[in-house]
């Protein structure tokens, strides 16, 4: 006798809770995601389907297997696991549950979803993040992003908060923890107060880092040409 799992006729789509690192691709024209676990292999963007990280041709998420988008009922579960050194980078989703899922005790193995909202949190120094700049690591056609402050993006390639809302599309909102959230544009598709103080935070970190440098080069015993 087989074993049917039970089945259930929400009215709307389940919220869950995961964690993810943000990406940017090569272009720079699109952003994305791509898990910390079983699914890290496969970036995927704010509306999505699953498939399977093992290569198998059934449709996830399959009972057999571990395919699926993964994510838990409780966010501060969700957010403990930012805890570990190696997840300190990533960004918390809160996520819709779409299509076909089945249901454990801690959370969802589901078939589709879409991310409706990005948490940000600290730079490594602790300050506040004002955009995603480059995390040093990557997938192939994808350039993996971690949170930072004006004072530490300098030259690494970053975007501000706002601008990867907008690169990911679907309506995500990007907010940074502990501060005002950035909802990206405003109605009338300009950028609202907060994003352009951001950005001009981010360009004035830019600015500073340049300065530095040409100062550097111009000083005396460095190699560049002093002033007499």
């Amino acid at each position: 006798m087989r074993l049917r799992l039970p089945v259930e006729r929400p009215t709307e789509p389940p919220t869950g809770y995961k964690i993810a690192h943000p990406l940017l691709s090569q272009d720079g024209t699109r952003a994305g995601f791509t898990g910390v676990s079983l699914g890290g292999a496969l970036p995927y963007g704010v509306l999505d389907d699953a498939s399977c990280a093992y290569g198998r041709r059934h449709r996830a998420p399959a009972r057999l297997c571990d395919c699926g988008f993964h994510c838990v009922h409780d966010r501060t579960a969700a957010e403990a696991l930012r805890c570990t050194a190696e997840h300190r980078a990533a960004v918390l989703l809160e996520v819709s549950v779409l299509g076909a899922y089945i249901r454990f005790e801690r959370g969802f193995r589901y078939a589709r979803q879409r991310v409706r909202t990005a948490t940000v949190g600290p730079c490594a120094c602790g300050a506040g993040p004002v955009a995603l700049a480059d995390a040093g690591w990557g997938r192939p056609g994808w350039q993996a992003l971690a949170p930072a402050c004006a004072g530490c993006v300098r030259a690494r390639t970053s975007v501000p908060l706002a601008g990867f809302a907008r690169l990911a599309g679907e309506g995500l909102r990007v907010a940074a923890a502990a501060t005002a959230p950035f909802a990206g544009l405003t109605a009338d598709g300009d950028m609202g107060v907060p994003e352009l103080v951001a950005e001009a935070a981010l360009l004035q970190a830019r600015l500073d880092w340049f300065q530095t440098q040409l100062a550097r080069l111009g000083s005396p015993g460095t190699g560049g040409e002093g002033r007499g």
